[in-house]
């Protein structure tokens, strides 16, 4: 499995409630069109988790390319929102063992209340730590 952490061009909170099922919608039908089954997706205004089971005949990076070019398109197309969108230029993405699964799939679903307590980018640090995701 394998774990993604998208977030919006300069983390602007723009995925508000009214557009965020249309957009995990988006991502899921491309996920699984890229044959790559999703577990779950979830997020916050400035940025997007999923959790996926990725298709060995893809990389990492042309999955997530794909991703944000069709979730992209899509918030666009539709006028979704007022703004042009588009995502950052990085990703985060993980491998994750079959013994963490539900820890991360715990953290992707809890994602809104996990940030009632930290900023965005302090509970990621932490959660990377925590499990030992981050370099050695």
């Amino acid at each position: 499995m394998d774990s993604c952490n998208l977030g919006n061009q300069n983390r602007q909170e723009l995925i508000d409630y009214s557009i965020e099922k249309n957009l995990y919608d988006c991502i899921r039908e491309e996920l699984i069109e890229l044959g790559c089954p999703v577990r779950i997706i979830n997020g916050m205004p400035d940025h997007v988790h999923f959790l996926f089971l990725q298709n060995p005949q893809k990389s990492i990076s042309d999955i997530i390319k794909q991703i944000k070019g069709s979730s992209s398109h899509f918030i666009n197309r539709e006028e979704l929102i007022l703004e042009k969108f588009a995502w950052q230029n990085g990703f985060a993405a993980f491998s994750v063992s079959e013994s963490q699964l539900d820890v991360v799939y715990n953290y992707i679903k809890n994602q809104k209340q996990h940030h009632l307590k930290k900023k965005g980018q302090d509970e990621f640090d932490d959660f990377i730590k925590l499990h030992g995701l981050g370099d050695k």
